[in-house]
């Protein structure tokens, strides 16, 4: 897109800051995108986008252009909405945290934004609206009354975070790990590591810095040459440092900055694995200027509401509820800190990890693994992957073996668990986030 088009875009932008990419959610006065995709094209709905209220709609079909002068045509309309994303972003011009990294980035996202928002007024993204879509979403909605923004940016093939990167022009960075995920899109562990530093490749060549776990001897190794602001386990030697403390479900933060005095938060969070994401947000606190005290009771005060590292409690069970993703660290990190949380009956309700080519059969014939060695009372499985590992592993185990969300609400509807713990952790896309309701 020319910058001639790009500026008359960008005023189009202003006068309808509010941009939309679907005509079932549409705001009066809105500007729609005519987005398309494999099985749709948004320039068939911008003329219905109008006539529900829109105020502009961007096309890239010359035909569909001419029938209305508020249609605006560009050569792509992703690319225009992106170009038009990183033009705003400029124009803002306040200071921007990009976030990324196999675990954790959407919680640590949520972290930084609950510390930063005790001083600040702050722009984050919403869910997990991190792909070359969201994040220009999430850009197009700063306004002058946002102070900072955290952006928070997912992959799952080399270049994709190099291109987010251009979009989101980060003034730090902070990769939260880097681990066995999307192998299929990426090729090889080294292809996440290489796709997730091109974060640190973007803050090179505009001076920026990151915020760095020293523990991580992998991404301390591709750090080099960037301003840090480090954190890690009390024996990391960094600016913050801090543990989990043991015997919780819930984390209990214990941690401190600049071998200062230790402070001891609970927090509302499931995990030890999630340490090193409020490690992570206390140095983005002290990075920004807030002081310490409020950062213990952002801390203290957020709950996730994201089928992340939840605890609820039914009328029957108490729920770990973990189900929005899994990977081999995840899943891992997941059932490590559920054997250590004391209960009579704990129970699991696993779902597949996808998305990992090669490696998948070995990936969860390791969980199965692990799960025989811990003490549960029951062990539910579901998806292919996880049949074949039983089958692998253990053929005459005690572990049942279900082909889809839907049978094992059939079965939760024969035969319902009570009093029990249960750990819920899955892909997505094995929708077990929709069984917390039957137990």
């Amino acid at each position: 897109m020319t910058s001639e088009l790009l500026e008359r875009l960008y005023a189009l932008y202003l006068a309808h800051p509010v941009v939309t990419t679907d005509t079932r959610s549409l705001t009066p006065g809105a500007l729609f995108f005519a987005l398309k995709g494999a099985n749709f094209n948004g320039n068939h709905f911008a003329v219905q986008a109008l006539s529900c209220g829109c105020a502009a709609a961007v096309v890239d079909d010359a035909q569909v252009a001419e029938s209305d002068e508020r249609l605006f045509l560009v050569p792509d309309v992703l690319t225009a909405m992106q170009q038009l994303a990183a033009k705003h972003r400029r124009e803002w011009g306040a200071p921007v945290i990009e976030i990324t990294g196999t675990n954790g980035k959407t919680t640590t996202k949520e972290l930084c934004a609950a510390v930063l928002a005790r001083k600040y007024r702050v722009l984050f993204t919403e869910g997990n609206l991190n792909n070359h879509i969201g994040v220009p979403r999430t850009l197009l909605r700063l306004t002058r009354e946002h102070q900072i923004a955290v952006v928070e940016t997912g992959a799952n093939h080399p270049g994709e975070i190099r291109d987010l990167a251009a979009i989101v022009q980060p003034d730090a960075g902070l990769i939260t790990n880097v681990g066995v995920a999307h192998i299929e899109g990426f090729g090889s562990f080294e292809g996440v590591v290489n796709t997730k530093c091109e974060l640190y490749d973007q803050l090179r060549t505009t001076g920026g810095s990151i915020f760095l776990h020293a523990d991580n001897a992998i991404l301390s190794a591709r750090a080099e040459g960037l301003k840090q602001y480090t954190y890690g386990s009390p024996e990391s030697g960094a600016t913050v440092q801090g543990e989990a403390l043991a015997g919780e479900a819930f984390l209990q933060l214990r941690w401190r900055v600049n071998d200062g005095a230790w402070h001891i938060t609970p927090m509302q969070l499931i995990g030890a694995y999630n340490a090193p994401n409020a490690l992570a947000a206390i140095a983005v606190g002290i990075r920004y200027g807030v002081t310490e005290a409020d950062i213990a009771e952002a801390l203290h005060d957020y709950k996730p509401t994201n089928n992340r590292s939840e605890l609820r409690h039914t009328a029957s069970n108490d729920l770990i509820v973990d189900a929005y993703n899994a990977n081999p660290t995840s899943m891992a990190a997941a059932l490590h800190n559920f054997a250590a949380i004391p209960h009579p009956a704990k129970r699991v309700i696993l779902g597949e990890m996808r998305e990992l080519g090669d490696v998948s059969a070995q990936a969860h014939e390791d969980v199965v693994r692990t799960l025989t060695t811990m003490s549960l009372t029951g062990v539910w499985l579901v998806g292919k992957a996880f049949e074949e590992a039983v089958q692998a592993v253990c053929p005459d185990g005690a572990f049942r073996c279900f082909s889809d969300v839907a049978a094992v609400r059939q079965e939760i509807a024969h035969d319902k668990p009570t009093d029990c713990l249960i750990l819920i952790k899955g892909s997505n896309g094995t929708r077990l986030y929709t069984l917390p309701d039957s137990l």
